[in-house]
């Protein structure tokens, strides 16, 4: 296999990566459950070749107890959006090579149904699916699934890698040419290629097989994001792509150079799973032009919203403090910890920031590497990242909608195809193929199947 090129994603999201961006008179109207704009954006995204579009999700409406934020639509309080698997199966019926990842949580879901629906994608979308594995960190999801509060870490984590091994068996219930479908001699199906998976594990218990025949892909790309040690470890062991939290070049190395070394524990060659941070690209035709977009959007968050949004992101209450003084003392771990906490506390240390300052890196990018200037300077940047093995390529985050993915696509991807980085077309037949993945073998095929079990 070649040595893979860059890869990109992006994230479908009508508001945009700004906090204001949904203001901007440049972004979409009439954004709240608009399968237009999802269908729009995914195929604007697939004229500029990405691999993939990422829709994020949750099982709660979050932030209602914070009005000021709950109001201006802070990116995770989630009042109003699409079940993921619904609308990218619509998405993939006005769409032919992207491929379409989705959240869906280990803590509030069930294995059996979690495989059958993202087999289902990959059937619908010719073996373009891809799993975006989460356990629920948010307290409030719980309430809505019987249970009086969420599971702790440990737990989640425990049930996490059994889901994903039950998911992943599952998906290997049956052998590719189990369905001959002769019409001769009346034989549909092959009971020797089908296998029960039979797993009594601490969490779940799930005889099998799955009732949907082997995905295109083997099985559908699996994504993960977390960043502790234990969501590394999962990742390692399982993840074929991993979206990557980092402030900077420098931490997104560190983070590249520790999840490829722990794969080898595992015997998985550090190709076989691609490392993806996050930016948000403010492109102009000169920097005036990116700085100006970046500085009109800023304008449109008053210094009371962005000292809620902080006080949010860093799980304080940071509103009776000077706007113009560092950030107060904050407990290194706090119970709903992320790790863009941890980079927003470290990158305001490190440089000194006020909380003022704070909050406006802060809003322009949910936490993640803001990059400005010419669709040049920006290809600088993403190419001296990729070739610093600081990442295998990017989640890009638009701050505008649909303006900032429109120069994205016609100003940056040209360049980069013209630097050797990126496509000039699809290759391949599935999502797997495209990123530079190797197809998992069903390692259950050589066993004997239905017929002599």
């Amino acid at each position: 296999m070649a040595a893979p090129m860059m890869n990109l994603i992006m994230m479908p999201n009508a508001t945009g990566a700004h906090l204001g961006g949904w203001r901007h008179p440049d972004a979409w109207s009439d954004i709240v459950m608009n399968l237009g704009h999802v269908v729009e954006a995914t195929r604007i995204a697939e004229r500029g070749k990405f691999d993939a579009v990422f829709l994020a999700d949750g099982n709660a409406v979050r932030e209602m107890d914070k009005p000021a934020l709950f109001a201006a639509n802070f990116p995770s309080a989630r009042p109003a959006g699409f079940e993921p698997i619904t609308v990218l199966s619509a998405v993939a019926m006005a769409t032919k090579n992207i491929g379409l990842v989705a959240t869906c949580t280990t803590s509030y879901d069930e294995p059996y149904s979690v495989a059958r629906r993202f087999a289902s994608l990959d059937h619908i979308s010719a073996g373009r699916a891809g799993w975006n594995v989460v356990t629920s960190q948010y307290a409030g999801d719980a309430l809505n699934f019987s249970r009086a509060e969420n599971y702790g870490r440990d737990e989640r984590y425990e049930r996490a890698e059994e889901f994903v091994e039950v998911v992943k068996g599952l998906w290997d219930s049956w052998d590719e040419d189990a369905f001959p479908e002769d019409k001769a001699t009346g034989r549909f199906l092959d009971p020797a290629k089908v296998h029960v998976l039979d797993h009594v594990g601490p969490h779940f218990q799930v005889k099998g097989p799955l009732n949907v025949a082997r995905p295109p892909q083997g099985h559908p790309v699996v994504f993960m994001a977390g960043q502790s040690d234990r969501g590394r470890e999962l990742a390692a062991l399982h993840a074929d792509a991993m979206f990557a939290a980092g402030d900077s070049m420098e931490s997104c190395q560190r983070a590249y150079a520790d999840i490829k070394a722990r794969m080898a524990t595992y015997g998985r060659a550090p190709d076989a799973l691609r490392f993806l941070p996050s930016v948000v690209t403010y492109c102009g035709e000169t920097e005036a032009e990116a700085e100006r977009l970046f500085e009109e959007l800023q304008e449109l968050i008053t210094p009371a919203l962005g000292v809620h949004y902080l006080s949010k992101l860093v799980d304080k209450d940071l509103s009776g403090y000077d706007l113009d003084a560092p950030l107060p003392d904050l407990p290194e771990k706090v119970a709903s910890g992320t790790s863009l906490r941890t980079y927003l506390i470290e990158g305001a240390r490190r440089n000194n920031l006020t909380i003022r300052q704070t909050y406006q890196r802060a809003l322009s990018s949910m936490g993640a590497p803001v990059i400005k200037g010419t669709p040049e300077q920006i290809a600088d940047v993403l190419e001296r990242w990729f070739r610093g093995k600081a990442c295998d390529g990017f989640m890009v985050s638009n701050p505008v909608m649909p303006r900032s993915l429109n120069t994205f696509v016609d100003q940056v991807v040209p360049v980069l195809q013209k630097r050797g980085l990126f496509r000039t077309e699809y290759e391949g037949e599935t999502m797997r193929e495209r990123m530079g993945l190797p197809t998992p073998p069903n390692p259950r095929r050589a066993a004997a199947g239905l017929a002599a079990e």
